[in-house]
């Protein structure tokens, strides 16, 4: 029998030209991926743990939000439906079979069948680029622009992935193209503002299929991802706990990034 798949996004529309995706956020499992993880891979470690709650506060901003319910173990829905490797270093797939420590994200055949993968993707992943795409248009066709948030976390130490520790806040931008310069500008002068914190442009995370596919300048859709080293807002280590004091720091930073993006779109294109 096949598994299940149901409501496999939340999304809240919002009344300003801006969107936050946060497709890393979900923790469902279907039967058949739940049942061929390795006992490690059960508490979903690679997880962009509580990044709804840490974005919150969008609501106030008017921001639409949308967030993935399914795992990234299930499916990657920041990779290409043609899986096509988005970075030389080491990196996972749309179908992961590692775990970002490089161990085995599955016993020894228990993978999802192929019929099952193809179910998610079908069923998962396009449902939400669906979603994504559809509201950009919206934006676009209300706002005469629309602007996407990426919105990702990470351990800040993974050493198969980089080397060290991670800069708290990593904006992408895919080396320029998927969005306006002043754009980038604007946004890394809101993180210099936060010397308590480190930043960089383009480092090791210079966004994602969704931040390379959906931002089209010249088309008036700007995209920028922003991965944070998940040390600035929770514990680390299992069993992955939201630690208000610190997220609340964060958010101070991350609503400046927003209010920052929003504040050039009304200056480039009025409004």
């Amino acid at each position: 029998m096949s598994d299940l798949i149901e409501n496999p996004l939340v999304f809240t529309r919002g009344q300003v030209p801006l969107l936050i995706s946060m497709p890393h956020a979900g923790l469902q499992l279907t039967p058949a991926v739940q049942a061929g993880l390795v006992p490690q891979a059960q508490g979903l470690p690679d997880t962009d743990w509580h990044i709804p709650q840490l974005y919150a506060f969008a609501n106030e901003l008017g921001a639409s939000t949308l967030a993935a319910n399914y795992s990234r173990y299930v499916i990657d829905l920041n990779r290409p439906a043609d899986d096509q490797p988005l970075y030389s270093t080491a990196t996972t797939g749309l179908f992961p079979d590692v775990l970002f420590d490089g161990a085995p994200l599955f016993i020894e055949g228990g993978q999802p069948s192929a019929f099952e993968r193809e179910r998610y993707l079908q069923e998962i992943w396009t449902p939400y680029h669906r979603a994504l795409s559809e509201e950009l248009a919206r934006l676009k066709a209300e706002f005469g622009y629309a602007l996407l948030f990426d919105a990702h976390s990470i351990c800040s130490h993974v050493p198969r992935l980089f080397d060290g520790k991670l800069p708290d806040f990593n904006l992408g931008t895919n080396d320029g193209a998927s969005c306006d310069p002043e754009v980038a500008q604007r946004l890394v002068q809101v993180c210099a503002a936060a010397p308590h914190y480190s930043h960089v442009l383009n480092g090791r995370f210079k966004g994602g299929h969704i931040t390379r596919h959906y931002g089209q300048p010249a088309d008036n859709v700007h995209a920028v991802q922003l991965e944070i080293g998940q040390c600035i807002y929770m514990d680390e280590q299992a069993p992955f706990t939201y630690r208000p004091e610190l997220a609340e720091k964060a958010q101070g930073v991350l609503k400046g990034l927003l209010e920052s993006y929003l504040a050039w779109g009304q200056t480039r294109y009025g409004g």
